[in-house]
């Protein structure tokens, strides 16, 4: 159960009664009511805007409704106390009982507690990583995997059904470039003096291991031969060899992607031409000049009579060309036929990762999938910031292998899967963020990482602790919960049932990082109340000779474990058992 949720039906039933018995009009928009935890604890548990946002439609001031409310919420009797502050807003004082039944709910639930049905099945595309298969991953590649996959993980716990999707690039410019750096390698592998990378070709030395092994499977057979000749088979081995370097660097990270779909092969369908047809059918597409810009000129802009989509109807700043001056398709229009591609499979509900270097191009693609969809569609676009390596205030760079950056696969050598996945959620991703690689493993509060899987580890202890002592571990959903009455314990127990909240707010807002805040924060209160147990032994889990208490506890602890479980799951982080 969501507590805020459920006080907002209880909210919502008290204004009924109050317009069944003519105190309010009928006619109300209830949905914008809100129950919430104060920003102040001091004010009470749970705060709702219910007088503020229904004043202006029932023609009364917000507290003359504020004071008519309260006293039918105070009569539930999981209200100990209510009171109406500013304006009109009411905060209300809840039973310890009530939040004592949601410690048994995540006792019952184990680590799908939690889980909700907010999303109602709903399919939700979310598409993240899609490097272009030019190289290996890089850590902005990471930050963006990591992003993605605790984003589609989050839906999943609130009820969405998401397809997790990585888009191949595998057609245009970019590739061709790929093909013709590996024959400049293949070359070297068959003992040609290639002397200085030219400019404008890949000089990262891992083309030389594909450069090799296609002079090991062909031999001479493409030397002296046209370029239309070797082009297709040095481009298509080096992105066969690169896709399946990145499909295991992310199986090694943990994230499976159930769709990989190629751009070469959606353009070869027809797709781009069906999208075209859509937007000719909606008078979307014209011939036109576009005007020259203010200051500096985009990279797409022509002085020339162009096909032309009005993306301006969609709330971009300029329409935008969807065909190049030799008449293929322009990047955009293969974009846009990607996410028509998303829509016809059902997903009217797309999210899409992108690096720091997409950002400008966020405004022209939701304009075209608000198009393509006819407006029933919705592209939200998480940005990832650039991410530095950094060692002691210093950059870091631990291999030349992929030339001038920092791969993924060397962040993974150093310092593994679940530091990596962790570290990367600690921050918001539209900011800069610096990966220090000492901090990440250090052990110390000042580390998210260790702190939280400290807490874990450190539930599991106690649980031992309680076996050793003869003390029952099972059925811990049936202890005498109202043993609980310390203000510490109690604070814990708030909090723990905040996870199914911070579960649904985070899943609304598409920002996983809040997970990593709230597992902070309870793992901080747990080890708050385990020091105060050294100084004071009455407060201790385990106390001799009191089982009855001690099992009361112990449940609040397996409570904290299963939370703390539960939160990393969606991380895609192993929670560990005890710390070595």
């Amino acid at each position: 159960m969501n507590p805020y949720r459920h006080f907002i039906g209880e909210i919502v039933g008290a204004l009924q009664r109050m317009q069944a018995a003519g105190e309010l009009p009928e006619k109300l928009d209830l949905a914008a009511i809100t129950a919430e935890p104060p920003r102040d604890s001091a004010h009470g548990d749970i705060a709702t805007n219910a007088a503020m946002v229904l004043a202006r439609a029932a023609g009364r001031k917000p507290r003359d409704i504020a004071d008519a409310l309260l006293p039918r919420l105070i009569a539930n009797p999981d209200v100990v106390s209510g009171a109406v502050a500013g304006p009109g807003f009411i905060n209300l004082k809840i039973a310890d009982g009530f939040w004592r039944e949601r410690l048994r709910d995540c006792l019952r639930d184990g680590v799908a507690y939690g889980d909700s049905t907010m999303g109602a099945g709903h399919k939700v595309n979310v598409e993240y990583v899609s490097a272009n298969p030019t190289g290996p991953l890089h850590v902005a590649h990471a930050r963006g995997a990591v992003v993605g996959d605790a984003l589609a993980n989050l839906l999943i716990k609130a009820g969405y059904a998401v397809t997790k999707e990585y888009y191949i690039n595998d057609a245009g410019a970019q590739v061709d470039t790929l093909g013709r750096s590996t024959y400049l390698r293949y070359r070297e592998a068959l003992g040609e003096s290639i002397g200085e990378i030219p400019d404008g070709l890949y000089p990262g030395e891992y083309l030389k291991e594909i450069g090799a092994a296609i002079a090991a499977r062909d031999g001479a057979r493409w030397i002296g031969k046209p370029e239309a000749d070797w082009l297709p088979a040095m481009r298509d081995f080096a992105i066969a060899t690169l896709m399946a370097e990145i499909k295991a660097d992310l199986e090694t990270m943990g994230v499976t992607m159930d769709v990989y779909s190629s751009e070469r092969a959606l353009v070869d369908s027809g797709a781009v031409d069906r999208a075209f047809q859509d937007l000719a059918r909606q008078d979307l597409i014209y011939q036109g000049r576009l005007e020259p810009p203010k200051g500096k000129k985009p990279d797409d802009w022509e002085d020339r009579e162009q096909t032309l989509f009005r993306a301006t109807r969609f709330g971009d700043e300029v329409d935008r060309p969807l065909k190049k001056s030799d008449g293929s398709w322009t990047y955009f229009a293969n974009d846009i036929a990607y996410h028509h591609d998303k829509y016809r499979r059902g997903f009217a509900d797309m999210i899409d990762v992108w690096g720091a270097d997409h950002a400008g191009y966020i405004k022209r693609m939701k304009s075209a999938v608000q198009a393509i969809t006819e407006r029933k569609g919705e592209l939200d676009v998480k940005v990832c910031q650039l991410v530095r390596v950094m060692k002691n205030g210093e950059l870091v760079r631990m291999s030349k292998r992929a030339g001038s950056f920092v791969t993924l696969r060397d962040l993974l050598d150093e310092v593994g899967p679940d530091v990596v996945r962790f570290t990367m959620l600690t921050r918001k991703n539209d900011a800069p963020f610096d990966f220090d690689l000492v901090k990440a493993t250090e052990q110390s509060r000042d580390n998210p990482v260790w702190y939280v899987q400290y807490g874990h580890a450190r539930t599991r202890s106690v649980m031992r602790q309680a076996a050793a002592a003869g003390i029952a571990t099972d059925g811990l959903a049936d202890a005498p919960l109202d043993r609980l009455s310390d203000e510490g314990e109690l604070a814990m127990v708030r909090l723990i049932a905040q996870w199914p909240r911070t579960i649904e707010a985070a899943a609304a807002a598409h920002e996983p990082h809040r997970i990593a805040f709230y597992l902070y924060d309870l793992a901080a209160a747990f080890h708050a109340h385990w020091n105060r147990g050294r100084e004071e032994p009455g407060l201790r889990f385990v106390v001799e000779g009191q089982a009855e208490l001690s099992r009361a506890r112990l449940a609040l602890v397996q409570a904290i474990g299963f939370v703390i479980g539960s939160g990393l799951k969606v991380f895609g982080v192993t929670p560990v058992e005890e710390m070595r």
